[in-house]
């Protein structure tokens, strides 16, 4: 096993850090980047030296494949994190506690709809898709599951400071309009489904969702980039406790307009999954 390295070493392994924090950026558009992944995959010495420069700056490897590139997440603290309150500022809200709160129910319970069964997430070749009716339903779903479990257990109508997130969750996301009451139900940023929609654009702006345009506006369809992101999220006791409430739509429910699905082939990017989710 090689025991040192070259300067040219280091400076691929940066680069190939540098194309897959681009995550539009494939390894099928870029022979540059198609190489030096393949250098990743088979060179286990280049592949440590990669790991050990992305931990150095904060960021997790969480996979690779010759569709997507490697994949790559964010620790807490590192410099390239989003913090959802600089997420929360986007929509011209104060990014208080209460918004960041909502924005990571939001983006917890798109998590949940595309990935509805450990199988799902598991597989692949899984495509889940989503919009934002679907997803701002289910959380109001969750909100009323929650309501009723704090009635049943007596619990006062302020929610105790020690309770659990998603039992708070009813209390603030309940008591937020889902649309403005106009003519043309606008998604102003402040209402939930206005929310709702920009965590969704943001997610296909990172290249973790993508626009499905045959299934009409909003609606979007998972990419092997998301699956792998969420797998590490479904460790999470919130993410847990979300599914638990049963409020997820199952897959191929017919009472939603929106469902997840099978495909041949898992879409590598945004473009890809457009057209696999034209197909199906």
């Amino acid at each position: 096993m090689r025991s040192r390295f070259t300067d040219e070493d280091a400076e691929q392994a940066a680069q190939l850090l540098a194309f897959a924090m681009r995550p539009r950026l494939l390894p099928s558009r870029d022979n540059t980047y198609k190489e030096l992944l393949r250098r990743f995959r088979h060179d286990g010495p280049f592949q440590t030296l990669t790991t050990r420069i992305a931990t150095g700056l904060g960021l997790t490897v969480l996979g690779e494949h010759e569709d997507i590139g490697l994949a790559l997440a964010a620790v807490g603290g590192s410099p390239f994190e989003t913090k959802m309150e600089s997420y929360a500022r986007r929509t011209q809200r104060d990014g208080g506690y209460a918004e960041r709160f909502l924005h990571g129910i939001i983006h917890l319970a798109i998590a949940a709809v595309c990935f509805p069964r450990p199988d799902d997430l598991a597989d692949d070749e899984y495509v889940g898709r989503v919009n934002i009716d679907v997803v701002d339903a289910t959380v109001r779903e969750a909100c009323d599951r929650l309501r009723e479990k704090a009635a049943a257990e007596e619990k006062l109508t302020d929610v105790p400071s020690d309770a659990p997130e998603l039992e708070w969750a009813w209390h603030v996301y309940a008591n937020r309009p889902e649309s403005f009451p106009t003519k043309d139900e606008r998604r102003a940023p402040s209402t939930t489904k206005g929310m709702v929609s920009r965590a969704l654009k943001f997610l296909a702006e990172q290249g973790f969702l993508a626009p499905v345009k045959s299934a009409g506006d909003d609606v979007f369809a998972t990419t092997r980039r998301y699956q792998l992101q969420v797998r590490e999220l479904a460790a999470t006791s919130a993410f847990q406790e979300l599914l638990a409430l049963g409020v997820v739509p199952p897959v191929a429910q017919a009472a939603h307009p929106v469902t997840t699905e099978r495909t041949a082939k898992a879409p590598a990017d945004a473009e890809t999954a457009e057209v696999v989710a034209e197909d199906v």
